[in-house]
């Protein structure tokens, strides 16, 4: 059975910083492509940030320069750092392992950034 356990969201002032963490398991976690998405309320949701398997990353225009996407493989374990926060970035956040046979979502877990 696949999991996606995403941790590490909650409420924060606007320039704070968090760590998503997005835990696999039932996979093979090195043969996947990560990715964190969001969707706000009344909005579709979109990338924000991706990592292959070879560890090239991209990132939407919105979050370059404040979200860092990282993995460890040993851990089976994806991250997103988030510093400076604005209150746009508010919304529920969502972890996604992707390969050419399948894809998988975590739960989601709530960002909320206000003063």
């Amino acid at each position: 059975q696949v999991q996606l356990v995403e941790s590490g969201g909650g409420l924060v002032q606007p320039g704070g910083s968090l760590r998503l963490s997005c835990a696999a398991s039932g996979i093979i976690f090195s043969n996947y492509d990560m990715g964190w998405y969001r969707q706000a309320p009344g909005k579709r949701r979109e990338l924000v940030a991706a990592i292959t398997r070879g560890g090239t990353t991209n990132y939407a225009d919105s979050v370059k320069g404040r979200f860092t996407i990282s993995r460890d493989n040993a851990k089976n374990t994806a991250y997103l750092q988030m510093n400076s926060l604005k209150p746009e970035d508010t919304a529920v956040y969502y972890c996604n392992a992707a390969s050419l046979k399948a894809a998988y979502w975590g739960q989601g877990t709530q960002v909320t950034v206000s003063s």
